[in-house]
């Protein structure tokens, strides 16, 4: 727009007339004012509208109840786009609207190529973008005209200090979160290493309780050579300090949640059992969970389990193998290394092998019968069953068992239940050969490094051993849980 000409400005009154302009006019209740309104509340010479610094103005003349716009009483204010004026606080309203700026006739030029029509709607809008950009120029832009009037330069003087409140804000807000931000991080960073503590110090613990427990054979194995009163008092002293050791790790196990309210009953068993079976499950690896729960499907599958259950509880087997485990300080759920091994069966013959064949309930092969004193039959390179052969002798190979897995739990399988098993099945020595290439941090050799780091070495007969003897011991804690329709065998046996 230009100062030359102005634009078109439409008023509309209350009952629907309307009026334009494109020159200054009075509104009052005089019959002289361009728009006339003869009501009480309107002066007789209210306001004046004119044209000044390319925009409508409109200027209370001192009238007695004054011109709002916006709820708010003005004595001078810019009309631009469309609005309402009242006169006086409750009085008559005005509807405004300016429309477009007068064209001064010019000498006619050659057309432009013919253009796609514009829609009413694209020309308004175009006439609005253009009348916001006049304005956000005029008030707000960087440069300011020399003939800018008094109430231009206010405006932009007030847009300025409100940008300097407003930066001003935004810079304190911005601190705030940053040193929310701040605290939150240090807070969560604070956390986690205290967290990262307490695990290295439970899993330090546990694994000192794991020394203790090969301690304890050690402190038993010496006593029964020197019956000593000495020996006696460091088995109870060593004891002792396992059992202090034991609440500390729990309160520890407590504090990080371990056992926490996401864990289904299945997996706490799972846990516990790894924990029983000298394995730390702070450490426990990734999947292995999910291992045991496919092994526990695989249980299901069939009616062997339940079968050799049976069985133990029919004939007896189960006070005597759990009284010789725990004469030798092993975990009673060794029970289950049988079930594995024979299914329980002492009359058991197992396949050739080139060690010979393994016999008995415990499926010792002859050189390892011999060493824990079992009597090897005449036909020992039969696969049949032997009636002389000791490995079929439900008592006395218990006993040999229970001397050999302690013997194994006190080499650098290290009180480590699952490598004990790995070992009996594989032969200890091969089993060690591994752990020994493991650094020597008890926390390092353990079954969870062994299957991570040596799986492809390690048989499949072997790793389906260890999950099927861990399951079945699992599944015994709580058949029901699992959905086998027989109690805990060794609920009565247990301490």
């Amino acid at each position: 727009m230009n100062a030359s000409a102005p634009a078109v400005l439409r008023i509309t009154l209350a009952q629907g007339t309307s009026l334009e302009f494109n020159q200054p006019f009075t509104i009052g209740r005089h019959s002289a004012c361009a728009v006339c309104i003869p009501e009480s509340v309107v002066s007789r010479r209210h306001a004046d509208v004119f044209w000044e610094e390319g925009q409508w103005w409109i200027q209370d003349r001192q009238s007695a109840n004054g011109i709002f716009i916006d709820g708010q009483r003005i004595e001078r204010a810019v009309l631009f786009g469309t609005g309402q004026i009242r006169l006086g606080a409750a009085g008559p309203l005005l509807a405004f609207d300016v429309l477009r700026a007068e064209v001064t006739p010019v000498m006619p030029v050659p057309p432009d190529p013919p253009k796609r029509p514009e829609s009413p709607a694209t020309t308004h809008a175009t006439t609005v973008q253009l009348d916001l950009d006049h304005y956000k120029e005029h008030y707000f832009g960087k440069t300011l005209d020399q003939t800018a009037g008094e109430h231009t330069i206010m405006v932009r003087r007030a847009f300025a200090e409100v940008q300097k409140r407003q930066r001003l804000t935004y810079g304190v807000i911005i601190g705030v979160v940053v040193m929310l931000l701040i605290v939150t991080g240090a807070v969560a960073w604070y956390k986690h290493s205290q967290i990262t503590a307490q695990r290295k110090l439970a899993a330090e613990i546990f694994y000192t309780m794991r020394g203790l427990e090969i301690d304890l054979i050690k402190l038993r194995m010496d006593a029964e050579q020197r019956k000593s009163e000495a020996a006696g008092k460091q088995i109870r002293e060593a004891k002792a300090r396992k059992q202090k050791l034991e609440e500390s790790y729990g309160r520890y196990v407590d504090s990080l949640g371990i056992y926490g309210e996401g864990l289904s009953e299945q997996e706490k068993t799972i846990m516990r059992m790894a924990h029983r079976f000298g394995e730390c499950e702070i450490n426990m690896p990734k999947g292995f969970v999910a291992e045991v729960s496919e092994y526990i499907q695989k249980w299901k599958s069939s009616k062997r389990f339940p079968r050799v259950i049976h069985r133990a509880i029919e004939m007896g087997y189960i006070p005597t193998i759990v009284s010789d485990l725990r004469d030798e300080d092993l975990p009673i759920q060794f029970f289950y290394l049988a079930v594995q091994e024979s299914n329980l069966d002492p009359d058991a013959v197992g396949p050739a092998t080139r060690f010979g064949y393994a016999k008995g309930m415990w499926q010792f092969i002859p050189s390892t019968a011999e060493k824990y004193g079992l009597r090897v039959g005449p036909w020992k390179d039969d696969g049949i069953m032997d009636p002389e052969d000791e490995r079929h002798d439900f008592e006395k190979s218990t006993r040999a068992a229970a001397s050999y897995l302690r013997d194994i739990y006190t080499t650098d399988a290290q009180a480590s239940g699952l490598l004990v098993m790995a070992s009996y099945n594989w032969g200890e020595r091969r089993v060690i050969k591994l752990i020994q290439t493991l650094p020597e941090d008890p926390r390092e050799r353990n079954f969870w490094k062994l299957i991570t780091t040596y799986r492809d070495k390690i048989p499949d007969e072997t790793y389906n051993y260890v999950f099927y003897i861990f399951t079945a011991a699992v599944i015994g804690e709580n058949p029901r849980l699992f959905g086998f329709d027989f109690d805990n065998p060794l609920a009565s046996a247990e301490p």
